[in-house]
């Protein structure tokens, strides 16, 4: 059996060349590219939730009272604790600083929305939860404030 080469493999005529031929440049996207990506996609959800809750305390309270009722934690204090979690993470994975602290928090928040406030927007969180999930296992990628100082610490030594 012979070993195609991504060169080779666009070579080849009709349907078959076409999808090879779109197989090799998606294969050259930079993976730091895509981390960027996902770290700007997710960002965004938990920076656009962060502000509409800062938009009105009060009602953001009533609705950690009245709709989200967590356990164990009073009202304030979750409403706290999350738009904290959603403001901090959000410019944290931006920034690409701390990316895989800021994703672990970030995927801490999801879980808690899956299991106790809406356990039935599976779909939604689990999508988040890829993006997060992705960023731990991967980093933040080249195009991130952890990779500069990272080689700036480096040379440190």
């Amino acid at each position: 059996m012979t070993m195609m080469t991504p060169v080779s493999m666009h070579k080849r005529a009709g349907l078959a060349g076409l999808y090879s031929h779109a197989l090799c440049i998606a294969s050259s996207v930079p993976i730091s590219v895509v981390q960027l990506v996902a770290r700007a996609a997710v960002a965004n959800v938990f920076w656009q939730s962060s502000q509409s809750k800062l938009v009105s305390w009060p009602v953001t309270v009533q609705l950690f009272a009245f709709e989200y009722r967590l356990p164990v934690l009073d009202p304030g204090v979750a409403a706290v604790l999350a738009t904290a979690a959603e403001l901090s993470g959000a410019v944290l994975l931006f920034l690409g600083l701390f990316s895989r602290f800021a994703a672990v928090m970030l995927l801490a928040v999801v879980a808690t929305i899956q299991v106790f406030v809406y356990p039935g927007h599976w779909g939604e969180h689990l999508t988040w939860a890829a993006l997060l999930l992705f960023i731990i296992a991967r980093g933040a990628g080249m195009i991130s404030l952890d990779h500069f100082a990272g080689r700036f610490f480096s040379r440190e030594r």
